[in-house]
């Protein structure tokens, strides 16, 4: 049996990365994008790679019939432990599924469903192809692809921000790099991950940035207050209609591109 990799990085990721204000921003913001474009509840949502459910547990919590699968015994061990907090009727929407995303199509039995989400979960792979036949392919007719993944556009920002600037130099034409968990990551454009989702039979509709200024704040050294509940919500609401603009979208270290499947 496969070692579990992030057996050694689960607390810090499900537990202390998204109680940061960051990572309440990303997932507020994310949900906020994915609205637009969900069918409304019931509807199934396969989430790829879902960790501890930090976004597809508020789906659950909204109507929606969720199944997470996750690569990673220690993960879902964290997703089991958030489901306490849920709802009892919520908790009954959620299946958890150990399963690599390369072999989604059959760890689900063939389903098909109304949105696939694949959220940070691409740039930890050497290429995306394998991945997204398979988000792809467990896609139903008319359903929405979500992901989200490096911009490999906005590469030298996190070494100039640390005023690395020999890295950020060589930076600007990148695709690698260390991510802030200490785990190689490599980074995607939007044009090149809208042609491959083209050439699976899904049509990019739109795409957004995830964070810009919390990001920046961050790594420049600034102590954002997670408990500081006003200035959480203000932050988000200013990285949710960054993420819809230009310039300030092409400027986020991630991107969000959500499309849906064609009907033939």
């Amino acid at each position: 049996m496969a070692a579990d990799s992030w057996a050694g990085l689960a607390d810090r990721f499900a537990d202390d990365a998204y109680a940061s204000v960051k990572g309440r921003v990303r997932t507020h913001v994310l949900h906020r994008q994915l609205s637009e474009h969900l069918p409304s509840p019931p509807a199934t949502v396969l989430d790829v790679g879902g960790g501890a459910g930090h976004q597809s547990f508020p789906l659950a919590e909204a109507g929606y019939a969720v199944t997470l699968l996750d690569p990673s015994p220690a993960m879902l061990d964290k997703a089991r432990q958030r489901l306490e907090g849920l709802s009892r009727e919520a908790r009954a929407r959620v299946t958890l599924v150990e399963a690599g995303g390369e072999n989604a199509d059959e760890a689900v039995d063939g389903r098909r469903f109304a949105a696939v989400l694949c959220h940070g979960v691409l740039g930890y792979l050497v290429r995306p192809e394998p991945l997204l036949d398979q988000l792809c392919r467990c896609t139903a007719a008319g359903g929405v692809v979500s992901v989200m993944t490096g911009n490999a556009r906005a590469m030298a920002v996190r070494p100039a921000l640390e005023r690395r600037w020999d890295d950020a130099l060589a930076s600007f034409d990148a695709r690698e790099e260390t991510g802030v968990l200490g785990v190689p990551t490599r980074a995607d454009t939007v044009e090149e991950l809208g042609d491959l989702l083209r050439g699976r039979g899904v049509e990019p509709v739109r795409w957004y940035g995830v964070w810009l200024f919390v990001d920046w704040l961050e790594l420049s050294g600034a102590e954002l207050d997670p408990s500081d509940e006003e200035q959480v919500a203000a932050a988000a609401a200013v990285e949710l209609e960054a993420g819809r603009r230009d310039p300030y979208r092409q400027l986020s270290r991630v991107f969000h591109l959500v499309g849906r499947k064609r009907a033939s």
